[in-house]
């Protein structure tokens, strides 16, 4: 196990939640697209998804082996870069 920098708290590699919060046809799948670009690797069950209470948003939770803080900020990047995605945690 390493880490990146001094200013990280990761031990890489590590399992790490990505949240991304947006709307649109298929968003789940428009954010593991995403992701998937990434970190191609990830197993079953490591996607969850749930809709907002009035339904107009979703959540997607993809859980990751992430590799480095550059792969997380990659990762990031392109989901914020997406226009249907509203907020990326």
């Amino acid at each position: 196990m390493t880490t990146d920098s001094p200013e990280t708290l990761l031990q890489f590699p590590c399992e790490f939640p990505i949240k991304a919060m947006g709307f649109g046809p298929d968003f789940e799948t428009l954010v593991v697209g995403i992701i998937r670009q990434h970190a191609p690797h990830f197993g079953e069950g490591a996607v969850a998804s749930r809709p907002s209470k009035g339904g107009k948003y979703m959540a997607v939770t993809v859980t990751i082996q992430a590799e480095s803080r550059a792969q997380l900020d990659a990762i990031y990047s392109a989901l914020t870069a997406c226009p249907d995605v509203l907020v990326a945690l």
